[in-house]
């Protein structure tokens, strides 16, 4: 009976499935859909999105408490204020950067959490590919651009 146990490979522990794990899937698959984003592991244990691999959101991975950082240069001081938020470390803070972490058993707000995605992609992608977005996606968000003025007609000279 001994060597029947033996026999049996030991099992690697599992981590356990937080509730906020669906979410992140949702973010991931979310942000795939973009035109040129991919995943990115820059290091072990992370499993970020990027497009032309510049990272637009660093995610937690399944089984850790939940965390996203996304570039937001336009909202990143409303998304401050904000509970459980903070500039990013390492000094992607200064850039706009935005780092949320969420308590375990709160759920993140996940709409605002996929706005934070589509800033950050606009943000990093070349406009090329945002422009692909705008054009073929109904649903994105456009990006507000100021109208442009028309020129004024010039005096005819006597």
């Amino acid at each position: 009976m001994l060597s029947t146990l033996a026999a049996v490979p030991a099992q690697k522990k599992s981590k356990k499935a937080l509730p906020t794990d669906a979410i992140l899937k949702e973010l991931r698959t979310y942000g795939l859909a973009y035109p040129g984003a991919h995943t990115k592991s820059p290091w072990p244990g992370h499993l970020d999105l990027a497009v032309n691999d510049k990272t637009f959101a660093y995610l937690s991975l399944e089984g850790e408490p939940f965390g996203i950082s996304c570039k937001l240069p336009r909202s990143a001081s409303m998304a401050l204020m904000l509970p459980g938020t903070k500039p990013t470390a390492y000094g992607l803070g200064k850039s706009g950067w935005v780092s949320a972490e969420f308590p375990e058993g709160q759920v993140p707000p996940i709409d605002v959490l996929k706005a934070w995605v589509d800033e950050s992609y606009r943000a990093q992608a070349p406009k090329k590919l945002v422009k692909q977005l705008d054009a073929g996606v109904p649903d994105a968000a456009p990006v507000t651009k100021p109208a442009k003025k028309k020129p004024r007609p010039r005096a005819r000279k006597k």
